[in-house]
Order: structure tokens, then sequence, then C-alpha cells
């Protein structure tokens, strides 16, 4: 079987790796941009939809988000309709922030897929997206416990 998911994984790699150095400068530790950026682009998102865009643990998700508030870039407010509910939504600092967040993922984006046609990024985007779709299953089987079958 050809080495699809190893190219996946390193692209994923070199993207969070470069993000990890260049975000430092505005204190953002290992991937809470990812966080920040989809808090800024759905303000009133609640933890649990981040946890599952991000496709994270809750625990994991519940830390990154903790920081995030510590750090002055989120902040959690409560449903007026119902109390139990918390809403995340950026600070004046992270909104001043997100637009350095984008500039830098649509570079990386620039780079990335600098030679492809149209019709390659969107026969691209489309077997990705395929991808994904059928990892999903066995993700929310085993993020909740249980185990998958290998033939």
């Amino acid at each position: 079987m050809k080495e699809i998911l190893r190219e996946v994984g390193m692209i994923a790699r070199c993207f969070e790796s470069i993000s990890n150095i260049e975000f430092k400068e505005i204190h953002l530790a290992k991937g809470q941009y990812l966080y920040l950026v989809r808090i800024c682009e759905n303000p009133g998102i609640i933890q649990e939809r981040v946890a599952d865009m991000l496709k994270v643990d809750r625990t994991t998700a519940s830390r990154s988000i903790k920081n995030l508030v510590s750090g002055g870039l989120i902040e959690k407010q409560s449903d007026p309709d119902n109390k139990k509910i918390l809403k995340l939504y950026p600070t004046a600092e992270g909104r001043r922030i997100y637009p350095f967040l984008k500039r830098e993922e649509e570079y990386s984006n620039s780079v990335a897929l600098q030679g492809f046609s149209e019709a390659e990024l969107e026969v691209a985007l489309k077997l990705l997206h395929r991808m994904r779709t059928n990892i999903e299953t066995d993700w929310e089987l085993v993020k909740k416990g249980g185990k998958r079958h290998y033939t």
C-alpha cells in the first residue's frame, strides 16, 4: 500500500513545527493557535465542538482552552438560557492576534500548494475529505473507549 498517511503526517508535523516556532513570539504554546483560530472563526462555540473540529479528546481541549483563558486570549461566558453551557469567545487580544495567525495559514497554504492547478486542488480536497470521513467512525469508536477490530 502506498504510504499516503505517512506523507499526510509529515505535512502536518511540518506545519505544526513551523507554527509552534513562529507563534512563540506571541506566547502561544504547542497547538494553541488551532484553538484560537477556531474560536475566533466561531465565537460562542462550546468546548466540545472545538474538540470535535480539531479531532482531540476533551482533556486535551480543556487543557489548551484553560491556557488560552489564563493567557487572556479567550474567555468563557455562560449561555443566558442555560448557565451550565459555557461559550468561548476571543478577547480583544485574541482578536488582535487572529490576523497574524490567518496570514501564516494563507502563506503556508500558498507554499504547500504552489504549482497545483485548480482541478488538482479540487481533487486533493475531495480525496482528503473522503479519507477523513472514512476514519471518523473509528475515531468516534476509540474516543468512546471502543476497540478497533483488525482484520
